[in-house]
């Protein structure tokens, strides 16, 4: 009986280190792959889990509408008469005008650009080969502090020779630009004018 389950538990044991040995020649064959696919006269590229990949941030981003209405109404009435007895004559008119018009019209327009860029760490590689990245950059001038978050997925072939991916190849992407000081709060309205808008 104990030499049974010492044989099942060594059977155990073995098929672990068996399991896990297959598993890293498949991560060292998939790196290997990656390395013999890269010119050798190109730069150090993102080829795994850890690597890092600058990203130059390029976004921008342009809206507008327009809308126009125009409205005209008119109503006219009118009448007159005439009598005539022994010579003498009589007339009168009798007139009613009345219009409505409008005209109206509206457009907005909003256009944003970012331009920056950050280094953002590879932290997962799906099963397509697809890199998972994440980076952020903090900055602090004159008391102003601006923070930028990046997250998205990106694939192996968008990455540029000099190791560098633009933000619009990002499948997914997840970027947040925030600034924190004294302009940022200036840009703000104040506090009455925060209230009247609660109301109003």
């Amino acid at each position: 009986m104990q030499k049974t389950i010492r044989n099942s538990t060594l059977l155990l044991i073995l098929s672990i280190i068996f399991i896990q040995t297959t598993t890293a020649q498949q991560n060292n064959q998939r790196r290997y792959e990656n390395i013999r696919n890269r010119s050798l006269i190109s730069d150090y590229t993102a080829m795994g889990v850890g690597d890092a990949v600058k990203v130059l941030i390029v976004e921008i981003t342009e809206a507008g509408n327009s809308a126009g209405s125009t409205e005209s109404r008119s109503t006219g009435l009118s009448g007159g008469f005439g009598v005539g007895i022994d010579g003498s004559n009589m007339s009168g008119d009798v007139g009613l005008n009345s219009s409505n018009n409008f005209k109206g019209s509206g457009s907005n327009t909003r256009k944003e650009s970012i331009r920056s860029q950050l280094t953002a760490r590879v932290i997962e590689e799906d099963g397509r080969g697809n890199y998972l990245i994440e980076g952020t950059r903090i900055t602090k001038v004159d008391g102003e502090n601006q923070t930028i978050t990046l997250r998205g997925v990106i694939r192996p072939v968008d990455i540029r020779p000099d190791n560098s991916v633009f933000s619009y190849n990002i499948m997914d992407l997840e970027l947040f630009v925030e600034g924190q000081g004294n302009a940022s709060k200036m840009r703000q309205p104040g506090l009455f004018t925060r209230f009247f808008r609660m109301l109003f």
